[in-house]
């Protein structure tokens, strides 16, 4: 999740009758369910995730995860992929899987007078799941085919390089998508080793939000959190990633491109540091908004590209910062020499008694539209009780805002970003920019070349 905003302020809606924190409560075997109601539309939609996501793949293994939550769909008893889709079609419903670092998420969305028999089709779906070989086989060259595709997409190619390379060693470098050779070995018996070991009522955090009421979202947990045996948590013991040391320039070489992805960044902070909020907001001066002094610079003045940002990403463990652009492979090394400099000025300098002013000013309007509708509330509770997060992280957003000073930002600037540690990915072509890039990078302690295509 990044924590910095990302759009220009708009007018603030009129307040919704509920901003609070969603009603929690227990369910069977050690789960736990929030709801989130609201009558504005007939429609209810849910989350049941699990605790462990990617991160609990087997070494050598990227990717089951993944995997068995899409063989979910594949398959129940007494029912095939085409007629749970179908199933699900005619209670005007939708599902799909979701997996990230730390969960496993099935999302869906149902029309209020169908929620109880849509209900007993995800207990079925969850609680009885066929894995049969043929479709895991289908799965599998579908999974390939996807990811030897994403090679495609530049900007993935370079968050998938600034992972391995910052979080080299650490969980954290992993893709819930995993490998195409890694995907290829996966069995029939690993995912059904995962599955009894992962989906267990235990794990699971459910969320409804919409037109149910707490007493319905409570039946209806139970009901689904009891198409699983119980079974004991899933332990998600992670070491606290480290800063790289020096300034390392990955660039991952990609034919005939005439466009580039530039990505540089080290660690930012975890949720629970004391520097936290203030960090977000010197970040969002940085670069989070339209108006920031990146897009500024890079943008506005110079026309180098058309969007450049600087994010904060959050997790269970201290996690990014990072800073981005996609400038034309003619302005990619002026590109980075610029961003390394601007970096080098918010650190020394850091941001001025009008910037902090214009942040929390904008921070808090636009906060309105991350909680104006129930799915969105409740997905601040899910995201706060799956990750660890400070119980108030979200329910007490404007306070953490107004709390911060210009003292405390411009501390935080400097305790945690070091612009001699930095990773930097560039995708780009190598034979055509390389040597440039290298000389654009003031103090580079090493470089690697790294080929696209590679597994």
């Amino acid at each position: 999740m990044s924590t910095t905003p990302t759009k220009s302020p708009k007018k603030a809606p009129r307040a919704h009758a509920s901003h609070g924190t969603s009603p929690r409560f227990e369910l069977p075997g050690g789960a736990v369910g929030f709801v989130e109601s609201s009558t504005v539309v007939p429609l209810v939609s849910f989350a049941l995730s699990l605790r462990s996501g990617a991160l609990g793949d087997p070494e050598g293994k990227d990717g089951l995860s993944r995997l068995t939550a899409r063989m979910m769909r594949r398959g129940c008893k007494g029912m095939t992929s085409s007629e749970i889709e179908s199933a699900v079609d005619r209670l005007g419903g939708e599902i799909g899987f979701d997996v990230g670092p730390s969960t496993i998420s099935l999302h869906g969305q149902v029309i209020r007078r169908n929620l109880q028999p849509f209900c007993e089709l995800i207990a079925k779906v969850l609680g009885t799941p066929t894995f049969d070989q043929e479709e895991l086989d289908r799965l599998k060259r579908e999974t390939v085919a996807e990811l030897i595709d994403a090679r495609d997409n530049d900007r993935a190619l370079a968050g998938l390089a600034f992972r391995r390379a910052l979080f080299a060693g650490h969980p954290y470098s992993r893709s819930a998508s995993g490998r195409a050779g890694s995907v290829e070995k996966l069995t029939r018996d690993d995912v059904l080793a995962t599955y009894k070991k992962r989906f267990v009522q235990s794990d699971i955090v459910i969320g409804f939000a919409g037109a149910i009421t707490e007493d319905e979202a409570k039946t209806l947990g139970a009901l689904l959190v009891r198409s699983v045996p119980e079974g004991p948590k899933v332990e998600n013991i992670l070491p606290e990633p480290t800063r790289p040391a020096g300034r390392r320039l990955f660039f991952v070489d990609k034919p005939e491109r005439t466009q580039t992805q530039i990505l540089i960044g080290t660690l930012g902070t975890h949720a629970r540091d004391a520097d936290h909020w203030p960090l977000v907001a010197a970040t969002a001066v940085f670069g989070g908004t339209f108006t920031s002094r990146m897009m500024r610079e890079i943008r506005s003045k110079r026309g180098w590209s058309y969007g450049t940002s600087a994010r904060l990403s959050i997790e269970r463990k201290r996690h990014a910062f990072t800073m981005g652009a996609f400038p034309a492979a003619a302005d990619c090394a002026p590109c980075v020499t610029l961003e390394l400099k601007l970096l080098e000025d918010f650190v020394t300098s850091g941001i001025t008694p009008r910037e902090l002013a214009f942040i929390k000013n904008y921070m808090i309007r636009s906060h309105a539209f991350e909680i104006d509708t129930a799915p969105k509330r409740l997905g601040q509770a899910l995201e706060a009780e799956l990750l660890d997060l400070p119980a108030d992280y979200h329910t007490a957003y404007l306070e953490h805002v107004r709390a911060v000073t210009l003292e405390s930002a411009n501390a935080s600037v400097r305790e945690r970003l070091t612009p001699g540690d930095l990773v930097v990915i560039v995708v780009g072509t190598a034979s055509e920019i390389l040597d440039k890039v290298i000389a654009a990078i003031p103090g580079l302690t090493e470089h690697k070349v790294l080929p696209f295509d590679a597994d």
